[in-house]
Parts: C-alpha cells; sequence; structure tokens
C-alpha cells in the first residue's frame, strides 16, 4: 500500500511540472501571436494640426480594428528620437525634406516614408509691415533654426522679388550663404527653435517672422489672413507618416495612411483648417 501511494504521489508530482510547462510554453506562443498580429499602434505628432487630425481618424481606425494611442509632442525633436528607439510606432510631423536631414545627421535614424497627408504652406507674419513694399532696408527675417526650412523660406522670398538665390543651388537646399542679390540688405537670424517663432512675432514688433502653420495655428494665428506672404500648394513640403524601416510593410500603420488620405480626413482638414492646412492627393510622396 505504501509503495502505491508513494508512486501515484510521484505521478502527480509529474503531471504538475508537465503542466506547468505546457502552461509557459502556450502563454508564450499566445504573446508572440499576439505581437505579429497588433492591432494596436502608437503614433507621435505634434498638437496642431497633426494630433487632432490623428484623433478625427481614431474611429475610422477602430472600424478597422485598429487602436490608435496618440503620443503628442511640443517640439521636432522627440518625435524621432522615440521613434528610433521604438517608443512609437510611428510619427506624424514632418516634411520629406526634414525627415531626409534627420536621417543624414543621425546615424541611428533608419525610417521610411508611408506617405505623405497635407501641406502646411508656410507665412511671414509681422506686426508692424502689411505688405512687401513697406519693408524697410535693414529689417530682420527671424526663422527657424531647423535648416530644412532654410530653402523654403529663402524660396518664398525670391518668389517675392525681395532676394535671389544662387541658380547653381537647389532651392530646397538653399541656405543664407547662397543670397547672391539682396537689395533691401534683409538680415537673417536663424537662432530660434520653430516652437518659439510665435513668441519673437508677438514680442518684437519691428521683423519678419517666418512661422510653420501648425504653430501659427496655435498661436491663433491665420495664415490666410495674417500673413503678408503665404506659401503657396504647390509644395515639396509634404507632411508625411513616418516608421521604422523595418514596419514599411506594418499592416496597421498603412491602414493608418489609407484613412489618412481618406475622403472624411480629407473633408475634415479642408473645413477644420480653412486652408492653412491643405490635404494632399495618395500619390504625394
Amino acid at each position: 500500500m505504501k509503495k502505491i501511494w508513494t508512486g501515484a504521489l510521484a505521478l502527480l508530482f509529474v503531471l504538475v511540472l508537465t503542466a506547468c510547462g505546457s502552461s509557459g510554453d502556450d502563454t508564450s506562443g499566445s504573446e508572440e501571436e499576439g505581437s505579429e498580429g497588433s492591432s494596436e499602434i502608437k503614433v507621435g505628432a505634434t498638437s496642431v494640426p497633426h494630433a487632432e487630425v490623428l484623433e478625427e481618424a481614431k474611429p475610422l481606425l477602430e472600424e478597422k480594428g485598429i487602436t490608435l494611442t496618440i503620443e503628442e509632442y511640443q517640439d521636432y525633436i522627440l518625435p524621432n528620437k522615440d521613434l528610433a528607439e521604438g517608443r512609437i510606432d510611428a510619427n506624424y510631423f514632418q516634411t520629406i525634406p526634414y525627415l531626409e536631414l534627420q536621417e543624414e545627421e543621425n546615424d541611428g535614424f533608419d525610417f521610411v516614408n508611408l506617405g505623405g497627408i497635407h501641406i502646411e504652406p508656410i507665412g511671414v507674419y509681422s506686426q508692424k509691415y502689411d505688405n512687401l513694399e513697406d519693408v524697410e532696408e535693414g529689417t530682420t527675417l527671424v526663422m527657424s533654426r531647423s535648416v530644412s526650412t532654410h530653402g523654403r523660406v529663402l524660396s518664398l522670398l525670391e518668389k517675392e522679388g525681395l532676394i535671389k538665390l544662387d541658380e547653381n543651388v537647389e532651392k530646397v537646399d538653399a541656405t543664407v550663404d547662397d543670397i547672391v542679390e539682396n537689395p533691401k540688405n534683409i538680415e537673417f537670424d536663424t537662432g530660434v527653435d520653430a516652437a518659439g517663432l510665435p513668441e519673437v512675432y508677438k514680442r518684437e514688433e519691428n521683423v519678419l517672422v517666418a512661422i510653420n502653420t501648425n504653430y501659427a495655428i496655435e498661436a491663433n494665428l491665420s495664415p490666410k489672413e495674417d500673413a503678408i506672404i503665404l506659401e503657396g500648394t504647390n509644395s515639396p513640403y509634404v507632411n508625411v507618416v513616418a516608421a521604422q524601416s523595418k514596419d514599411e510593410d506594418n499592416e496597421a500603420l498603412n491602414q493608418l495612411v489609407q484613412v489618412l488620405r481618406s475622403e472624411e480626413i480629407q473633408t475634415f482638414i479642408k473645413e477644420e483648417y480653412n486652408g492653412a492646412v491643405v490635404p494632399v492627393s495618395g500619390d504625394a510622396e
């Protein structure tokens, strides 16, 4: 009887160990499957308009079984840093030239442009001047320290006749050093973060300030009404959804791009921002 009882205990012990081992294996397999087929994505975005557009897209994504978490940023540095480190799955805040420049300047950045969503025409603002003809000689123009925007602003000034750029330089790559004619001797201040440009506009009455549209909107400026110069919509500075290159074929992220390009979201952008933010067609990459 004692041998039978001892044998039964041993058998029970083996069964318990086997069951625990099977449970662990099953859990591991479930986690891997959940990871591969995950329908939850976290996307970084600056508050206006990107995060607002993403909020509008949330219910459309939910219909497709995708849960979207939005991580809001107030600068242009952290969204790419967090993307490179895997804290977010994608970001939606930057133009193609800025994305390319970031990859050139940071060895750890290996990103892919999943698609263009909209354009934010950049504008030049001034409290003192209502038009370019009144701009006095030696006036300072303040623009972002981000080199990727310099060619954009300088091209706008050239189009309006304020300066002339070296014709051998690509417009998107132009810097202040490429100015060959400057009849009004405009001075350039390139030492301000993009987020600080509206504050410069409010504080300095006698300057021109080139402000990115998202920050202009946050500062209650109307690009169409308040800017003395406003970029056209035929611009290479399309705002895109970016992800790590390894996620180029990620189904949920590509569904996000499709939703952001949908008629519902394009209509929202047009009506909500009244021309300050312009949706682009699906072939704008």
